[in-house]
């Protein structure tokens, strides 16, 4: 059964006249993305320190956002997060996931280091990736002004966050000039395969705000042809080997069209050897992670991924 506070979240975004985004520019859906944050998020919370910066590395200069627990004033070295927002490789930015951010920051205990990539149409693949990877550097060459661990790194996102996040544990497992490996991946209702024909796919594709006009829009706007669909790093579920790769936390939701893939790389992730646990919250929505202010389920998503982050990074 689908959670009543979804079904009224659902109704609330059409009394308020928010339109498909498929139906929108770029530039329009980019601003109903943030106009959503209103409604939806609840009150940001306070951190110890926020701080706009720059990650420069492998040749790009990427806008990144630090935040800073409380625990920073007396501890000189945290374990760290980078995150990577939703919103198709299309919309999105640092402002629509600051109060996560911020949450996961406070209740991990963690430092959070919010990755702004460029986006599609006007930056197609695999510019995102690429910006993920430098910021990830930037992130390990820069620990001990960040006041971070780099042995205690973890990457993760949701939706096309996830989907860069497993891309770039893949990237960086392969890449014999990494300087570090990430600690752990935290992958929210992840894209892993690009033109999905999955049974989650075609019973959640409508009605449930994600839909598959949108997941089109989405990938269309990212990807420069099919043939993209088939590199690992734009379909990382795609990948020759699943092997050796960090420990993986990834979360579901029963009514998202993205359920199965995400419960397929879990999978793939175990049949390899790597520790993965897998939960998927059965009455949800995709995206339902940023709306703690009209679901309370989300706020319990948001507690359980600063739970697992704390129990694999706090050691």
């Amino acid at each position: 059964m689908l959670d009543p506070q979804a079904q009224a979240l659902m109704q609330l975004m059409i009394e308020k006249g928010v339109p498909p985004i498929n139906t929108l520019s770029p530039t329009e859906a980019r601003e109903s993305y943030r106009s959503r944050r209103t409604f939806t998020q609840p009150d940001a919370p306070e951190v110890y320190k926020v701080e706009n910066k720059v990650a420069s590395a492998n040749g790009l200069n990427v806008p990144v956002r630090v935040y800073h627990p409380h625990a920073a004033q007396t501890q000189k070295a945290l374990p760290g997060l980078v995150y990577i927002h939703g919103g198709g490789w299309t919309i999105g930015d640092l402002d629509t996931h600051d109060v996560l951010c911020r949450s996961l920051c406070l209740q991990a205990e963690v430092v959070m280091v919010s990755v702004d990539y460029r986006m599609g149409p006007e930056h197609k693949f695999p510019a995102a990736y690429e910006d993920t990877l430098a910021a990830f550097n930037w992130t390990v060459s820069n620990a001990e002004s960040l006041g971070l661990d780099p042995q205690r790194l973890a990457i993760g996102g949701d939706s096309a966050g996830g989907n860069l996040s497993a891309a770039a544990c893949i990237g960086l497992r392969d890449d014999p000039e990494a300087s570090a490996q990430p600690a752990y991946q935290l992958l929210i209702y992840p894209a892993t395969i690009m033109w999905q024909d999955t049974p989650s796919f075609h019973a959640n594709g409508k009605d449930y705000m994600l839909t598959k006009e949108s997941i089109a829009y989405y990938t269309e706007n990212y990807l420069s042809s099919r043939e993209d669909a088939k590199d690992w790093r734009a379909s990382p579920q795609f990948a020759n080997s699943h092997k050796n790769l960090p420990p993986a936390f990834v979360m579901t939701a029963g009514f998202d069209p993205l359920r199965d893939e995400g419960l397929m790389y879990a999978d793939a992730l175990s049949k390899a050897g790597v520790s993965a646990q897998y939960v998927c919250f059965e009455r949800q929505i995709h995206g339902f992670i940023t709306m703690g202010r009209v679901m309370q389920e989300a706020n319990t998503a948001v507690s359980l991924c600063a739970s697992v982050l704390k129990a694999n990074l706090h050691r």
